[in-house]
């Protein structure tokens, strides 16, 4: 199985981006992860959050198939300790999916129809985190899952 983040825009912060690379090449070592990054809007001022979200959505819905696993990262989804993410992903990984998606969307959210198209909805926290740390928090959170599930030290009880 695949793990794919799906993401809107591209990280600008430096450091944040090469701390992401960072767990994402540890993450090879356990299943075979990708990052994907759909670019930004252009002329955005011209549109309303509900038509860059209408926008955002269809770039989103074009880049699945209907195999997939989408799980949005949203502040309203299902939170999970490290513990209970692992084995959330252990699940997925034992259902024989080809792929798993989490997406993280634009600075409005979803639209309509990619929460329609979701199978499930996970929040990193209660706070509010922007999109770029998103990234890396839920990467790091994935490698974690990953040292839980093969009792690894990375990850202290």
């Amino acid at each position: 199985m695949t793990i794919k983040l799906l993401c809107i825009g591209k990280t600008d912060d430096r450091k944040l981006q090469q701390l992401t690379e960072v767990y994402s090449k540890r993450l090879q070592f356990y299943n075979k992860f990708e990052t994907e990054i759909i670019p930004d809007l252009k002329k955005v001022k011209n549109l309303d959050e509900n038509q860059q979200k209408t926008k955002e959505g269809e770039l989103i819905l074009a880049r699945l198939q209907t195999s997939d696993f989408v799980v949005l990262l949203d502040e309203n989804g299902k939170q999970f300790s490290s513990e209970d993410f692992s084995e959330y992903i252990q699940k997925r990984l034992n259902s024989g999916l080809k792929q798993l998606i989490f997406v993280v969307g634009g600075p409005y959210g979803f639209s309509e129809e990619v929460y329609k198209r979701a199978d499930a909805k996970v929040s990193l926290s209660k706070m509010t985190f922007s999109h770029q740390m998103v990234r890396l928090f839920f990467t790091e959170q994935l490698y974690r899952a990953f040292t839980i599930l093969k009792n690894e030290p990375y990850h202290h009880r």
